[in-house]
């Protein structure tokens, strides 16, 4: 596995697009050809990690690769200030690691690849 990780970036809002949905799943694909691979969300994309996945475009099919996502114990490295108040954020308790614009810029300069959406 190279040290280097394969960034995944995702911005896009899962309520309103499905584009969200499809970088997380290229993601899984990735981290199944045995590659390091730090997601990143931001913004609205944090939804990602609502509990109710009823108002998600691909809600049934973000909640099975958020779990395949956690058996592998890949975290979420989510932009602490796009974090909700919601309790039921992140009720299924996946690894989220809070990170500052700065964080997440380090995390970009640190990768070998990048996928953005």
């Amino acid at each position: 596995m190279s040290e280097e990780p394969v960034l995944v970036l995702i911005s896009c809002d899962p309520r309103d697009s499905g584009r969200a949905f499809e970088a997380m799943r290229i993601g899984v694909g990735v981290v199944a050809g045995e590659n390091a691979v730090t997601f990143v969300l931001t913004g609205p994309a944090v939804h990602l990690l609502d509990a109710d996945t009823d108002d998600l475009v691909d809600g049934d099919d973000i909640a099975k690769f958020r779990e395949n996502l956690k058996r592998l114990g890949v975290p979420f490295h989510v932009d602490a200030g796009s974090v909700p108040t919601d309790p039921d954020w992140n009720a299924d308790g996946h690894p989220v690691v809070r990170v500052t614009r700065d964080q997440i810029t380090e995390l970009v300069r640190g990768a070998r690849r990048l996928l953005v959406f």
